[in-house]
């Protein structure tokens, strides 16, 4: 087997790249396993003055600041609530970890290459910046998002 990465870093075998898969707000969506550190029950969180909105605050994790993101709040969809499926996905992007908050981890997934397609305009409520592919599965749509994208700065709002 073959392994190597595609054009958009995404690891994959001839026919197959890996994903974590978790929701939000009763959607499907994954990041790529090999951007995932760890996965994480929900720790306190200390609040940053000033952050943008979709950052909730950072967290001690085994000696290491991490900062922790809202992905709800990020990909502006309703604020849910905090309960006990809600993990944090610590994910690295250049060698800078952060943690994602979301609603619940569901599976590690295998996807064919064939499933993956550009994500068509208007697929689902979010920036259309954040989704790298999108995965057609037997009865739902996986939204692949990018993981660069999300830990970019947020765009600055016009005065």
């Amino acid at each position: 087997m073959v392994t190597s990465e595609n054009a958009q870093g995404t690891p994959e075998t001839d026919s197959q790249i890996q994903v974590v898969s978790f929701e939000l707000d009763g959607e499907v969506f994954a990041v790529d396993i090999l951007e995932v550190q760890e996965i994480t029950r929900v720790r306190e969180v200390r609040p940053i003055p000033e952050a943008p909105i979709f950052l909730e605050g950072v967290i001690n994790l085994r000696g290491k600041v991490i900062p922790v993101m809202d992905l709800r709040k990020r990909l502006h969809l309703p604020v849910g609530e905090t309960n006990a499926e809600t993990r944090m996905i610590v994910v690295k992007n250049e060698g800078r970890p952060v943690a994602l908050l979301v609603d619940s981890v569901s599976e590690v997934l295998r996807l064919p290459i064939e499933t993956l397609e550009a994500a068509p305009a208007m697929v689902c409520p979010i920036d259309a910046r954040y989704i790298r592919r999108v995965a057609k599965q037997k009865d739902r749509i996986l939204i692949l998002l990018d993981v660069a994208q999300l830990m970019a700065p947020p765009a600055r709002q016009p005065h």
